[in-house]
This record gives structure tokens, C-alpha cells and sequence, in this order.
């Protein structure tokens, strides 16, 4: 089945960065267009990032676009999000998706980011 592990989260400071990684399972991931989302506490999903299977498009949420960017390797299974100039409003827990899942489906633990002085 659908498997994703992401990791990479932590606690920085604002105007810090961070990257996440999700690596994928159980299905063809260069095949699958992906996503980042994110939930905040006591708030609803957020998606946040997509990119197309190979790369050749990206696209991003008006609030994360110009800092945060998304990546792949195909041959690693694997998905990015480098994250610049971080904000505490980016503060929630991070995960990925297939781009056809739904924002609320995570079956994995996420990666949680918080962001503070």
C-alpha cells in the first residue's frame, strides 16, 4: 500500500530554513505527481506545494511562494520542501501527499516545524 515518511522537521528560529524529505513506497512514484500539505493546531489542512512528475512544473501557496521550494528524485523515491525565511504563521505539522489524494488523507506521522524565538 501507499506508503510516505517524512522527517527533517524541528524548531528554528524565524528567518531560519529547513528542508523535509518524504520518501515514497508502494506505489510508482515517478508516475505520481506529489505534494506538500500542512495543518496547523486546531486548523484544517493547508496545501502548501505540488510538483509534476518529472519536475517540470511547480507551484505553491501565495503565503509560502519566494521562500519555500519543491523538489524530487525519482531515483530516491524521494520528495523535498526547502524552506527559507521561515515565519511562526509556518509553524504546523508538514506532510505529503500524492497530488490526487485528498488534503485531509494522511496516513503518515508528518514532520512537525515550528518556528519561534
Amino acid at each position: 500500500q501507499v506508503q510516505l515518511v517524512e522527517s527533517g522537521g524541528g524548531m528554528v528560529q524565524p528567518g531560519g530554513s529547513l528542508t523535509l524529505s518524504c520518501v515514497a513506497s508502494g506505489f510508482i512514484f515517478s508516475n505520481s505527481n506529489m505534494k506538500w500539505v500542512r495543518q496547523a493546531s486546531g486548523k484544517g489542512p493547508e496545501w502548501v506545494s505540488s510538483i509534476t512528475t518529472d519536475s517540470s512544473s511547480t507551484f505553491y501557496a501565495a503565503a509560502v511562494k519566494g521562500r519555500f521550494t519543491i523538489s524530487r528524485n525519482n531515483a530516491k523515491n524521494t520528495l523535498y520542501l526547502r524552506m527559507d525565511s521561515l515565519k511562526p504563521e509556518d509553524t504546523a505539522l508538514y506532510y505529503c501527499l500524492r497530488d490526487i489524494d485528498a488534503l485531509g488523507s494522511r496516513k503518515s506521522q508528518g514532520t512537525q516545524v515550528t518556528v519561534s524565538s
